[in-house]
Order: C-alpha cells, then structure tokens, then sequence
C-alpha cells in the first residue's frame, strides 16, 4: 500500500493545509472534523483530521493540470464535497462505467491494448460547491465525472497523467472509501 500513517507535518504541508481550511464558507459548520486535501504538486491525497494530517496515498491527477472547464481533461480544482459513494462490497478490480457496474472485473494483467482509462473498484463522486467555478453550466464537476477512483493504470500513480479524475490503486481507494463519508468536504489544491 502506498499510504503513510501520521505523515510527517512540513511547513508546506502545513500552509497547504491553511489554504484549504480558508473555503470553510462552503460547508456546513463541523464538516471539517474529516476531510480530503488532493494535493495535485506533489500527486498525494491526504485525509485530514481537524487541521492535522492523518494519512497519505499517492494518486494521478490530470495531465492537462488544473482545470475546471468542460472538455478540459483538466482535474477541477477548489472545493468539493463527497457525493456518492459507488461500489460498497464490489470485489476489487470491478469496472464501472457512467457509475454503474458493467459485471465486468479488471485484473492485474489483463490487456488493455486501447489506452483505455477504466474505472475501478470504488468511486466518490465529486460535487463542486463553488459556484460558477467548479458548480454550474460549463464548469460543474458532478456533470463532468469527476471521481476518486481505482485505476487500471497502477504503475503510473504519482504522475499526472489522468483524464481529470483523481486515480488511486485499488486497495487504496477501497481504505479511503471505507474511511470517508457522503458529504465529507473535499479540496482540490
């Protein structure tokens, strides 16, 4: 696993973590007791607990960088929330399409010869809470698919190279799916 308990708090993680609490205005009051900062410099997804960080993973951001425009293949950044969870009890591997399961299951190995981005195992939806930034007409992240989600790209989490979501190895985003809730804040830096 790629997770690291209690990772070390740095000046910059900790100005990182400042800068997220600063869209308070965007939850609803105590929505900050567990929250996820995807911290797309250094390709990390962190949870943290209050303002302290608690765990890490590596994920994939976009290739295109930061960008909340539709089309853009850009990872929206800002302020989110956790809309739906998708795929509690589904064996690892399981491929989803437009958030439903196919009955297909991805393993290690298998081909995929067309560059396809699957998308596995579990997914958190994402919902921006921003208006006209990361929520509304060609801007909305719930309408552009934008997830957490398991990937068949493994050997290249930690680079940004996704199509706009937030990849993570499958073990990884089954532990942070089963340590977050529906509405639990996401901020995308």
């Amino acid at each position: 696993m790629s997770f690291q308990k209690n990772p070390p708090t740095d000046p910059e993680l900790a100005a990182l973590i400042s800068q997220a609490v600063e869209k308070t205005d965007c939850y609803p009051d105590g929505a900050w007791a567990r929250w996820l900062l995807v911290d797309t410099a250094r390709q990390r997804l962190i949870l943290v607990r209050e303002s302290a960080p608690e765990r890490s993973w590596s994920v994939s951001t976009a290739a295109a960088g930061l960008d909340n425009r539709q089309d853009s293949r850009g990872t929206p950044p800002g302020a989110h929330r956790i809309a739906e969870k998708i795929g509690a009890g589904c064996p690892a591997g399981t491929v989803f399409d437009s958030r439903r399961e196919t009955g297909r299951i991805w393993r290690t190995g298998d081909p995929t010869d067309d560059g396809t981005d699957l998308i596995l195992t579990r997914i958190l939806t994402l919902e921006g809470c921003e208006p006209g930034f990361n929520q509304g007409p060609g801007v909305d992240s719930r309408t552009r698919y934008i997830y957490l989600h398991g990937t068949n790209d493994e050997g290249r989490i930690g680079q940004p190279v996704s199509h706009g979501c937030v990849r993570l190895t499958n073990a990884d985003i089954c532990e942070v799916f089963d340590l977050v809730s529906e509405g639990d804040p996401v901020v995308i830096l």
